[in-house]
């Protein structure tokens, strides 16, 4: 295989998972970051031991700028881009509503909503036939929060991702016949460090355990399955849909 899958965010969590994963699988990966260039450079440099080929570039999704160099980045490296994993995203400190930063909000809301619609903005220009791309598949990454709410944790965050749930669907009848895909995984409690570097709240994650009706934490690995399905010709007659990998929850 030489497809070519672009990560964003992809240097630590669910998009290390699912960079490693797609290497395994033939793919050549380009994993972004935003400041953990030594995460990412590290990552990188494991995929290649192994006999991948990978990349590492900066940019912060939340500005148009990087997003834009980042696909030029990858074009040029790899001469295509065959599947973008929208994946960055934060949720700020946990909190009730009418108790959050302002900045915290407007932060949450550039990176998880305008970002990622500029990514599968950029990633359209490239792949669309009709722009004289080859096609190609947009995988956003939401989560249960956009069903759940999250009351009392970030609503603000849930908010964000439900609108991701909305470009899913409007995007994939936009690009159906421009050999694109758009599809979605949503992923429940999973055990990544989000839970300890975003939220601040360290006890969540057991907090939220007997809630699951599997009763157990997902691991980044298993939403990287469900994202390399969704990206793969396997899932060749699926768009405007989202996969719910979340233990029942």
């Amino acid at each position: 295989m030489n497809k070519v899958m672009l990560i964003t965010g992809g240097s630590r969590g669910i998009g290390a998972a699912a960079a490693r994963l797609a290497a395994q699988r033939g793919y050549r990966v380009v994993v972004n970051y935003v400041a953990d260039r030594a995460a990412a450079e590290g990552l990188c440099e494991d995929i290649r031991t192994d006999g991948g080929m990978a990349l590492a570039f900066q940019g912060d999704m939340a500005k148009l700028d990087d997003i834009e160099r980042l696909f030029r980045q990858t074009a040029l490296s790899f001469g295509s881009i065959d599947v973008v994993v929208n994946n960055a995203g934060i949720t700020g400190k946990s909190s009730r509503l009418d108790e959050a930063d302002p900045q915290v909000i407007a932060d949450t809301i550039a990176i998880n909503t305008t970002g990622a619609i500029y990514v599968a903005r950029e990633a359209v220009k490239h792949m669309s036939t009709r722009n004289g791309g080859k096609g190609g598949v947009i995988v956003n990454i939401s989560s249960a929060a956009a069903l759940l709410g999250s009351p009392g944790e970030y609503v603000w965050y849930a908010a964000s991702k439900g609108a991701i749930d909305s470009l899913t669907t409007g995007l994939a009848k936009e690009v159906a016949m421009e050999g694109i895909r758009v599809v979605s995984v949503t992923p429940g409690m999973t055990l990544t460090d989000i839970h300890e570097r975003s939220t601040g709240d360290v006890a969540r994650v057991e907090r939220i355990r007997p809630t699951i009706p599997m009763q157990r934490i997902g691991e980044p690995e298993e939403i990287a399955e469900a994202i390399l399905f969704m990206a793969s010709d396997a899932a060749s007659y699926i768009t405007g849909t989202t996969l719910r990998v979340a233990g029942g929850r």
